[in-house]
């Protein structure tokens, strides 16, 4: 049975909400209150605050920039065309001179009460 009546959903970037968060600013284009199992968010990075996840997986596409990002205290350079897969109880953030911009999928759907900080 669909999460949906109609057994689909279509969102537009341009109508998402722009929200504040220990990232930067995330644009939550398809989220779980879309009756989605999943989110997927595209999320503008300067100096993201370290922080994990105990129950949501998270892939990082890169889009735009060219930065650091933080994996269990191991750092790696991160660009255009990288991808990211983060397992729950990685602690992670990412910093960028310059900025950058990066897709987030989570699975399950992003839960800001599943957001936590050493």
């Amino acid at each position: 049975m669909p999460a949906t009546a109609t057994g689909y959903v279509i969102k537009k970037q341009s109508e998402a909400p722009n929200v504040p968060c220990p990232c930067g600013v995330s644009t939550r284009i398809l989220t779980g209150a879309d009756g989605a199992p999943c989110s997927l968010h595209v999320t503008t990075i300067a100096d993201a605050t370290r922080h994990y996840h105990r129950d949501t997986t998270e892939v990082y596409y890169i889009l735009e920039g060219q930065g650091k990002m933080e994996l269990n205290g191991e750092w790696h350079e991160v660009g255009p065309g990288t991808v990211v897969w983060i397992e729950p109880r990685t602690r992670h953030r990412v910093t960028s001179e310059h900025g950058l911009k990066t897709i987030v999928f989570a699975l399950p759907a992003f839960n800001p009460a599943d957001e936590w900080f050493d």
